[in-house]
């Protein structure tokens, strides 16, 4: 398929393995592509009736491969690179509305585009040591792949708030955590050997080797959520002081956080509150596509993943009305 990707299908189970390692399976366009490709080939294919999507290291996604999208607008190129993005968000409505079960095996790190090819899915099943996480806010971006309207669409506690708060803050949600929001469908103690009991078993083996939920530590934090990720960032920012420990929390989740991306973010959600997913990747693509133009882009992803000395220059906060004007 490509140097990154491997399909094959196993009895009636299209398989699809992330073999990206060394990136933590950051997704380039070819890998973007060939799952998009196999997955509409099987949809048609009566031979396969479901599919799995695993990493074949210990890692599940890193998310996009956003080093090679800074390096295409600086080189000019923002055509393609929007081309890419436009692909990977047409991907992930694809996959919400999959018609054949769509089982995502998820371990260690899950963020980015790597949630966007398995929280879309009709099972997310995670190992007890998986996270997830949306940091676009610290590389001078925005919730994307779906997550903007995901994230306040969980089935275990639907809110804005809470897709505000975990979008803007980067919050990585434990295993316990995801299956208490709905985000997982499963928790499991081990990935070992699922796959092979899932193509030959079916996709019921997953509630006989699935564990009860655990604590979930972020429902201490809900009504503060609530009270305070209400309005545009500035407006939660007013609160921040007054809400305690859980201000500085957020305070200390946000301090490496681009300030543009805060406001556009919020507006993001905002304005996807009242959408659907395809809608809201819309959203996302447009909006995006001026982030991605905006100086704040190229700094975060240099600071974070090419020099990775994690000292940002951002920009001024700005107003949220340039934002704004492209959302609808």
């Amino acid at each position: 398929m490509t140097a990154f990707l491997n399909t094959s299908v196993r009895g009636t189970t299209g398989v699809i393995t992330l073999d990206r390692p060394k990136a933590l399976n950051s997704l380039n366009d070819e890998m973007i592509h060939g799952i998009y490709t196999t997955l509409k080939a099987w949809e048609h294919d009566d031979a396969v009736t479901q599919v799995v999507v695993h990493s074949s290291g210990k890692h599940f996604c890193s998310g996009g491969d956003v080093k090679l999208a800074r390096e295409g607008v600086l080189a000019g190129k923002g055509e393609e690179v929007s081309a890419f993005f436009a692909e990977e968000y047409e991907m992930n409505n694809y996959i919400a509305n999959y018609p054949k079960p769509y089982i995502a095996l998820v371990s260690g790190v899950n963020m980015g585009g790597g949630m966007g090819i398995s929280a879309l899915g009709s099972h997310m099943v995670v190992q007890e040591d998986a996270f997830a996480s949306m940091p676009e806010m610290n590389i001078g971006y925005v919730t994307d792949v779906g997550q903007s309207w995901k994230l306040q669409n969980l089935p275990g506690k639907p809110s804005l708030a809470l897709g505000k708060f975990l979008g803007l803050t980067g919050y990585r949600l434990n295993a316990d955590e995801m299956l208490a929001l709905g985000l997982a469908s499963h928790k499991v103690a081990t990935l070992e050997g699922l796959l092979d009991r899932i193509v030959e078993e079916g996709i019921g083996v997953l509630d006989e080797v699935a564990l009860p939920a655990g604590e979930n530590n972020l429902e201490q934090w809900y009504e503060q959520i609530e009270e305070v990720f209400v309005g545009s960032w500035a407006d939660i920012q007013a609160r921040l002081d007054g809400a305690g420990e859980f201000g500085e929390e957020v305070k200390e989740l946000t301090a490496q956080a681009s300030p543009s991306a805060l406001v556009a973010a919020t507006e993001l959600f905002e304005a996807n509150a009242a959408l659907d997913l395809a809608g809201s990747l819309d959203n996302e693509r447009v909006l995006g596509e001026l982030m991605r133009h905006e100086p704040d882009f190229a700094e975060g992803v240099r600071a974070v993943l090419v020099d990775k000395d994690q000292k940002p220059r951002f920009a001024p906060q700005p107003g949220p009305e340039k934002y704004r004007a492209v959302l609808r």
